[in-house]
This record gives C-alpha cells, sequence and structure tokens, in this order.
C-alpha cells in the first residue's frame, strides 16, 4: 500500500502502560504521524481523542479497516498477538507487536507467515535491545577495536512480580512470568551483542510465592556458536534492586527517589481482591491516575538491570550518560546523545523496513529465536539439563537507527 505523502500513519492497539509508553515517541518521528487508537476501555478511548485528535476504535478489526492507517502497533497481551497479527496482516497493515511474540514456535511461525503471504513488514518491539548504549556497545564490538567478545551478563533485579499485575501476566501458558515477559528482553540483548547463534541453554527457574504462580527469577546460561559465555539472571521478588549497582536508574531512565523498602510487595499484600489489583494496573496505563508522564521524565540512558560485556581487551558497561570503557590501559567514558529512545528507534526501524526497503534486524524470525531461548529455559529447568537450541538467526549486519 502506498504511503501518503512519505509519512506512515500509525495506530496503537492496546493502551496499557506499553501502548501509553510508546505515544511520546511516535509524535517525535518527523516521518511518523499518529492517526487512530484502539481499546476496549471506553474512558481511554475518550481522553485519547480529546488529547491527540485522532480516530478510535473499540476493536482491531474496525482501526484495521481506516484508509489512514498503514501501520499498527500491538500492545496487547500475549495471548492476543496471533489473532491481532493476524487481522492486521490480513488488512495489509504494517506491523510492530510487542514481545514476546507468541507463546509457542508454531504460533510464531503463523504470525510470521501472515506476514509474509499479506506483505507487510513485522517488527517485534524488544525496545531495551534499541537503547542507543546498547547500540553503542554492539558498534564497539563490530568495530573489533577491542577484540573478540568472550563474556555477556545482563543481570536484573527489580520488583516485577509484585507491581499490580492482570490474570494473564501471572499465567506461564497464557505468556506470563518473568521468563516469557523479561527474559524475551534480556535474550535479545544478549544475543544482539553475542552475534545473535546461541548454540545451548541451561536454565533454572523459580517459582518462590505461591500466591503469584509463575516464574518470578531465573538463572540462565547461555553459550554461544563461537563459545562466548552469556548470563541471564532475573529476579522480581522486590528485595534487593539492580539499581543500587546503576547509578539509581532503572529501565525507565529517570532517577528512582528513595522509594520505601519493598513498597510493591506491601501494597500487593494490602490489596483485598484480584479485581482490585487489576484496578492499579489500569490506573497506571493510559489516562489513568497512576499513569506516567512519558513526555516530560528526567532524561537518563536508562538501565534494563546491569549489562557488562567482556572482551579480549578490556570490558564495557552503562553510565548514565552512555558507556564506561575499561580498557588496556584506561577507564573512559564515552558519552552518547539522549536525543533518541529505544522506542523511537523501534519506530525508525518500522519506518526503514518499509520506505527504504532495509531488512530489519528485529523481524519474527529474530523474535522466533528469541522465544526459543525463553521456552527452553523453562524446560531446562524441569528436566534439569542443557539444552540445545534448534532455532537462531545471525544477526544481519550493523544495526544502525538514525531518521
Amino acid at each position: 500500500m502506498p504511503l501518503q505523502d512519505g509519512i506512515i500513519n500509525i495506530g496503537i492497539v492496546g493502551l496499557g502502560i506499553a501502548g501509553a509508553s510508546m505515544i511520546p515517541d511516535i509524535l517525535k518521528h518527523p516521518k511518523v504521524r499518529l492517526t487512530a487508537a484502539s481499546t476496549r476501555n471506553e474512558e481511554r478511548l475518550k481522553k485519547f481523542a480529546q488529547d491527540y485528535d485522532v480516530k478510535t476504535y473499540s476493536s482491531i478489526d474496525d482501526l484495521c479497516k481506516s484508509p489512514n492507517v498503514d501501520a499498527v502497533y500491538i500492545a496487547t497481551p500475549t495471548e492476543f498477538h496471533k489473532e491481532h497479527v493476524r487481522i492486521a496482516a490480513a488488512a495489509k497493515k504494517h506491523i510492530i507487536v510487542e514481545k514476546p511474540l507468541a507463546t509457542t514456535l508454531e504460533e510464531a511461525d503463523e504470525m510470521i507467515q501472515a506476514a509474509e503471504e499479506n506483505g507487510v513488514k513485522l517488527i517485534v518491539g524488544h525496545s531495551h535491545s534499541f537503547e542507543p548504549p546498547i547500540q553503542k556497545m554492539k558498534e564497539i564490538i563490530d568495530s573489533g577495536k577491542m577484540g573478540r567478545v568472550l563474556m555477556i551478563h545482563n543481570w536484573y533485579f527489580n520488583d516485577w512480580l509484585y507491581r499490580p499485575r492482570t490474570p494473564e501476566e501471572l499465567k506461564t501458558e497464557l505468556g506470563g512470568g518473568v521468563t516469557f515477559r523479561q527474559g524475551a528482553h534480556q535474550f535479545d540483548i544478549i544475543r544482539l551483542l553475542g552475534g545473535g547463534q546461541v548454540r545451548s541453554i541451561r536454565a533454572v527457574t523459580g517459582v518462590w510465592d505461591l500466591t503469584r504462580p509463575t516464574e518470578g527469577n531465573h538463572t540462565v546460561f547461555l553459550e554461544f556458536e563461537d563459545g562466548t559465555a552469556a548470563t541471564a539472571i532475573y529476579n522480581g521478588y522486590d528485595h534487593f534492586h539492580t539499581t543500587e549497582l546503576t547509578f539509581d536508574i532503572g529501565e525507565g531512565g529517570p532517577l528512582k527517589k528513595a522509594d520505601i523498602y519493598a513498597q510493591s510487595r506491601r501494597t500487593i499484600k494490602e490489596t483485598s481482591s484480584q479485581s482490585e489489583e487489576v484496578a492499579l494496573k489500569v490506573a497506571a496505563g493510559f489516562g489513568g491516575t497512576l499513569a506516567k508522564n512519558y513526555e516530560n521524565t528526567e532524561k537518563n540512558h536508562p538501565f534494563f538491570g546491569l549489562t557488562v560485556v567482556s572482551c579480549e581487551k578490556g570490558d564495557i558497561r552503562q553510565h548514565p550518560d552512555g558507556l564506561i570503557v575499561y580498557g588496556e590501559e584506561e577507564r573512559s567514558i564515552l558519552p552518547i546523545s539522549k536525543e533518541q529512545t529505544g522506542r523511537f528507534n523501534v519506530i525508525d526501524e518500522l519506518y526503514r523496513s518499509i520506505v527504504e526497503n532495509e531488512s530489519p534486524l528485529h523481524d519474527g524470525y529474530w523474535a522466533k529465536a528469541n522465544l526459543e531461548i525463553c521456552i527452553k529455559a523453562i524446560q531446562s529447568s524441569k528436566e534439569r539439563k542443557e539444552l540445545t537450541l534448534d532455532y537462531q538467526v545471525p544477526v544481519i549486519g550493523e544495526i544502525k537507527h538514525t531518521v
């Protein structure tokens, strides 16, 4: 479908936390225009129409019938991804879909096939590997200045399991729990930095609170085809937080103030019912009383946990202003512009894939490879053994995110 003036008109499907967080970067991109939104929440729809003067719809089917929508950002629960991608692809709309792509490799294949058969682009929004510091790490690795990568580690301790959750987020079979929801980010970052091809996995996952019966933590060891070793450690039980090691900055970027210790666990314990917890989650979505103001937050490079890359000639980790490079002779801070964000770069990858016909890295095949690691991490833990990865794809050239 030809674009009307070289601008991509995009509609958002789902106005929860993920959908709301993408709005500022859609508005910021000079070649993308926000034209529509869809959600089942009527109050959100009404406020969205008032705030942005765009068309709103109660279903993705109706949104995808609009001639004023070229692409959709699907920010709905994982259990709906396959059907929503099918609807969008059949309507010839290009697609960004939230991670994880699906909960099974068979569903992932169906989504990839739907996009290809209808001639539309499919991008999966693993936004944290799009962050400028992670992209810069990749650039340094590709340059060869630090020698070959030997180890990659991403460790993240936070309160994920005790933030207000909807029922599906606490059901592994529906894509809930930290291994599907957050491991998808970790494995994506690690694969990007390590070259893509993971040979094997050994993992231990934990369900430590039976009142929230899904994976709340994991320890994952990955070995790449070239022998590079990596670990992904995640603990969402709201005790130690990695922000103590990352300059008091979390994945949202802004400085975290001195919160009351274990506030998230305490809040959940004080809720009287599941419906009350869901109401708290809804309040954090677009237009809610607890919604974050993504447009006016203090700017720092975000930290999705602590990421450290060890090369033959030194180590690299993130800094609030960019990267810290620990070379053979000196330690230096490499500043990186804060103008762009990971979410902006997700939008830009879609734009470049449509308008400039560039092959996107974060396509359905890449996301399927990340999904296999999520699935086999849980399987490895249950079977208490190392598993070989059957489906992996390499990094396709150098990834650049500029308008």
